[in-house]
């Protein structure tokens, strides 16, 4: 079994706490995490060291307050780039082990809701971590709608606290303890709610970084290198058919399928090389985690990017990566 861990720029959120109460995160917890994951043990350790700095109730809702999409990396990214609440929340549910690969969460919808639920197979890891992670995804669904949600109930498997009015007031429902399961219930009709925009300024940047990996690996002819910068975005987004990208160049797909025949190319030959040339390049930095490529490519699980990957070389990514790794981007 591989260690419980979460996401460095999950940990971020408690450096950016300790400096708002005018502490410096660097003294107390050393330099921000260099790697892609922090082990459970770390963050519990640095949680307990700010609730002695902090001594008030209810630090897990103080810190979740300052969660975002950027807590969470790509994997908040990708989400914003969804619908609605529902769409983003299943992204999340799909790669989660991204952000938070502490307690595999069970995702359930019926006609009362959505439930969310996180077992004890792995182990409790404390009121604290608990707390933090599920008052952290209710406040990204706020972040994500601009609205202050409310979820229809909330449990944790953690002892009740000498003062829960603090939970009621964040929670905005009842909160029970000491239950079998930590679960989070959300009404059905917020599941529909649309999405805030993506930051344009990050998507930018994902996109400029990925047409530039394409530059550096291949050169194609100026109408294919068009449509190849458009379909970088459509990728990103998910949106990897044909009608998709021909309506972004407001051409029927007939007539797009018969510009990319001038080219030598057909649509699917265009999308497997683009999503190819950009699986290498970012297989060769270790940044990315195998699920962050498989959501940059617009796969909607992990194994789907494994099996194209393995169809376009022969290879699983994890030992392509071995052979070819040069270092971050």
């Amino acid at each position: 079994m591989t260690e419980a861990r979460l996401a460095a720029s999950y940990v971020h959120l408690l450096y950016e706490y300790l400096r708002g109460l005018g502490l410096d995160p660097l003294k107390l917890l050393g330099p921000l995490p260099s790697g892609h994951f922090v082990a459970l043990a770390t963050w519990r350790a640095a949680l307990d060291l700010a609730q002695a700095l902090d001594p008030r109730p209810a630090l897990s809702l103080r810190l979740a307050a300052g969660i975002s999409a950027r807590h969470f990396g790509v994997v908040g990214f990708a989400a914003l780039a969804c619908p609605n609440l529902f769409a983003a929340l299943q992204r999340l549910e799909r790669f989660h082990n991204s952000v938070y690969d502490v307690n595999p969460a069970q995702v359930q919808l019926s006609e009362q809701g959505l439930c969310i639920e996180w077992g004890t197979a792995r182990g409790r890891p404390g009121a604290l971590v608990d707390e933090t992670a599920l008052a952290s995804l209710v406040q990204l669904t706020r972040d994500f709608t601009g609205r202050r949600l409310a979820p229809l109930q909330v449990d944790f498997v953690n002892p009740r606290p000498l003062d829960t009015s603090p939970y009621l007031s964040f929670f905005g429902c009842p909160v029970y303890f000491e239950q079998p399961s930590t679960r989070l219930l959300l009404a059905t009709q917020d599941l529909a709610l649309p999405l805030r925009k993506s930051d344009p300024a990050l998507l930018a940047l994902l996109d400029a970084q990925a047409e530039a990996l394409l530059q550096a690996v291949s050169t194609v002819a100026a109408p294919v290198a068009a449509f190849r910068l458009s379909l970088v975005a459509l990728i990103r987004e998910g949106h990897t058919s044909l009608a998709a990208l021909a309506r972004a160049h407001h051409l029927s797909p007939r007539s797009l399928q018969r510009r990319l025949a001038e080219q030598g190319l057909s649509f699917q030959a265009l999308l497997d090389g683009t999503r190819r040339q950009l699986a290498e390049a970012y297989l060769r930095s270790s940044d990315l985690e195998l699920s962050e490529i498989a959501l940059l490519l617009g796969f909607s699980e992990q194994s789907a990017f494994t099996r194209a990957f393995g169809q376009w070389t022969g290879m699983a990514p994890a030992n392509w990566r071995k052979q070819h790794l040069r270092g971050p981007l």
